[in-house]
């Protein structure tokens, strides 16, 4: 194994509202693809405020974190780098419309699970449907097992 492999940690969220699921369609490399609202973890950020940020900043929707769904790797062969996802589990709270979305981002979208499961060609990677099968089955762990040792 390289010593020089760094995975990419990322926050997302699943936000389930009336059996639909939040996602957004995104042009990655001219290509369209799905995904949950996700994006790189910055410094300075705990990671549940990064989610929040993120979720705003991809589909103009406030989010609020009340979980954690899990923590999924996963190495995409064409990249030189993997990914660590922290997932969460967040409510709505509301659409901010107008709000501008970050470069790529098509639009956001509310699936349900089938419909997500049919457009699979189209996710970004396995953990779009996996985190949401994981959610139905009910998979849910509290906030406080994130610990922020240098939080202000």
């Amino acid at each position: 194994m390289s010593g020089g492999w760094t995975p990419h940690v990322v926050v997302a969220c699943v936000v389930e509202r009336d059996g639909r699921f939040l996602l957004v369609e995104e042009r990655i490399e001219g290509e369209l693809r799905m995904n949950q609202p996700a994006g790189h973890w910055e410094q300075g950020e705990t990671l549940v405020a990064g989610a929040i940020r993120e979720t705003l900043e991809e589909s103009g929707w406030d989010v609020e974190p009340t979980h954690v769904l899990g923590l999924y790797h996963y190495d995409p062969a064409e990249l030189e780098y993997g990914f660590l996802r922290i997932a969460f589990v967040a409510t709505a709270l509301r659409e901010r419309p107008g709000h501008p979305l970050d470069e790529g981002i098509e639009r956001p979208v509310w699936l349900t699970r089938d419909e997500v499961a049919a457009a699979v060609a189209l996710h970004r990677s396995p953990m779009v449907l996996r985190c949401i099968d994981d959610y139905l089955a009910g998979q849910r762990f509290p906030l406080s097992m994130l610990n922020h040792l240098n939080e202000r």
